[in-house]
């Protein structure tokens, strides 16, 4: 087992540290300008976990956010009625959420304004190296971040990034806070087979009000959830912003990114649903991830025609050799209302 490395910055606004497994951003500690320091991001609890080297190296020492070329992975979990993988596939394309996702990061150019890592795809696959910038606003509680994709060859593929934020225990003590968006889809089919809320396959207009299984109408704009579950909603062409009120503790956590790079947003409800280790049955976060990808399927479904892509809202992009990708996103956090 490769040991994890990690590198720090601080600037006037907060503190914050990127580890090499994954090229993981977190913990971040933002001070706000009332003096108060609040710290948005997820870490779970089994990172110093003697057994956590059983895990996929995704889940070793999970941590705030991170980015996923591929999104998802082939080969997961049955196909649903309706959706085809006959996409492009390749070698690799089973591991979850890509080689960038489970692989330690090389680090390059790191000084006090900034943390740059480097991540080399095995040959034959169609990504060459992901480079990621991590960039501190000297100026304010926020951090900005680059993604640059080289690939070898023209392909189509699902992209993603993986912020994930922690969730205090009391039900509906995070209001989300989304941009403007077409629709909300859930998956079609079971997340985790006995953690299992939304309706399958929905459609809806509003987060505020999706079906659950049972008829019942949630509010899945407030989290954490009162029911025990392990789901995912995607909202379909949202205008590249979502914003977290943490009611509890006043202040207001912000995720901004390219539209036209990742057109959805998908929610990970991570509520005490999974009962196997490492989670067993606590784990409280949620992942609020910009993807251009159909939920977590993977490059053969969302390269593939499927009920979720449209021309305004793609579940893949193309890639080539020539031309490096490039995309910028940042998370910010400010003071906001209490309750």
């Amino acid at each position: 087992m490769t040991e994890t490395t990690r590198r720090g910055l601080a600037w006037a606004h907060g503190c914050l540290a990127v580890q090499s497994l994954g090229g993981m951003l977190g913990p971040v500690t933002f001070l706000l300008p009332d003096g108060r320091q609040v710290s948005p991001l997820h870490v779970a609890p089994w990172g110093s976990d003697p057994d956590r080297t059983t895990l996929p190296p995704i889940l070793q020492e999970l941590r705030g956010e991170w980015p996923c070329v591929p999104f998802g992975s082939d080969g997961s979990r049955p196909l649903p009625k309706g959706w085809s993988d006959a996409g492009e596939t390749f070698a690799g394309a089973d591991v979850p959420h890509g080689h960038g996702s489970n692989a330690h990061w090389s680090w390059g150019d790191c000084d006090e304004r900034q943390i740059v890592l480097t991540c080399s795809y095995p040959d034959g696959h169609p990504v060459r190296q992901l480079r990621r910038r991590i960039v501190p606003d000297p100026r304010a509680a926020a951090v900005d971040i680059t993604l640059e994709i080289e690939v070898r060859r023209p392909c189509r593929l699902p992209i993603g990034l993986h912020p994930t934020f922690r969730l205090s225990p009391r039900p509906g003590s995070v209001w989300l806070e989304p941009g403007a968006y077409g629709e909300v889809r859930s998956f079609p089919g079971d997340v985790e087979p006995v953690a299992t809320l939304f309706a399958p396959g929905g459609r809806w207009s509003k987060l505020e009000s999706v079906d659950a299984r049972d008829g019942a109408t949630i509010d899945a704009a407030s989290v954490p959830l009162d029911q025990n579950a392990e789901e995912l909603l995607q909202l379909v062409g949202i205008d590249g912003a979502i914003a977290l009120h943490y009611r509890d503790e006043g202040f207001r956590a912000r995720l901004e990114w390219q539209k036209e790079h990742f057109p959805s947003l998908l929610l990970w409800y991570s509520n005490r649903g999974r009962k196997a280790y490492p989670w067993d049955g606590k784990h409280l976060a949620l992942g609020v991830e910009p993807v251009c990808s159909a939920f977590d399927f993977g490059p053969a479904v969302s390269s593939a025609d499927n009920p979720l892509a449209s021309p305004a809202a793609p579940t893949s992009l193309p890639f080539y050799p020539d031309q490096p990708f490039v995309t910028r996103y940042r998370i910010s956090v400010e003071a906001a209302p209490m309750g």
